[in-house]
């Protein structure tokens, strides 16, 4: 089980770490089981393409976690829009902007967008698999009762739907009129 607060992971199985000892713990678990392999070719900063075979397993292993907790305390159109600025991130620091005005905006944004990422994530790794079995947070926004579409204590008409249906048909619809 890995305990986030903030969105940074803080314990593992409830014992509490720091960021390069996780790490460390994190990438003894996976390397036992031969998680995080990665070869790719990937665009250098000059323009030349390159191969380039990493293993990562702590970092796969947070990855997974990471997402597991983010996909049921963050809002729908946060996540797009962090999604969105991910390669402009990314790019930053693998080109060493780390200081740049842009990557500032860019972090502020992302640390932004982690203040509801709190809670725990149960996972299986297993055969280089990282399998999540189970997350809660304090901060959920996932609501068993709504989604049911059934007893959902009046937060959902399926009634509602029809309308919307019509409206997301609407363009379609004037496209193929004559």
């Amino acid at each position: 089980t890995l305990t986030f607060e903030k969105g940074e992971p803080v314990a593992i199985d409830g014992e509490r770490y720091g960021p390069v000892d996780m790490l460390s713990k994190l990438n003894h678990l996976g390397g036992e089981h031969g998680i995080g392999r990665v070869d790719l070719v990937e665009n250098r900063f000059v323009g030349m393409k390159s191969r380039g075979v990493y293993e990562t397993p702590g970092v796969t292993i947070l990855m997974a976690a990471h997402r597991a907790l983010e996909s049921i305390t963050m809002d729908r159109e946060v996540m797009r829009l962090r999604d969105s600025l991910g390669t402009k991130f990314a790019e930053s620091v693998y080109y060493g902007f780390w200081f740049a005005p842009e990557f500032e905006i860019l972090r502020s944004m992302i640390d932004q967008t982690q203040e509801t990422v709190n809670g725990d994530v149960r996972l299986k790794l297993y055969k280089g698999n990282t399998i999540v079995t189970g997350r809660r947070s304090p901060n959920t926004l996932y609501r068993e009762r709504v989604v049911t579409f059934e007893d959902d204590a009046g937060a959902y008409d399926q009634h509602d739907a029809e309308g919307f249906i019509k409206l997301q048909a609407l363009r379609l619809r004037l496209r193929n009129m004559e």
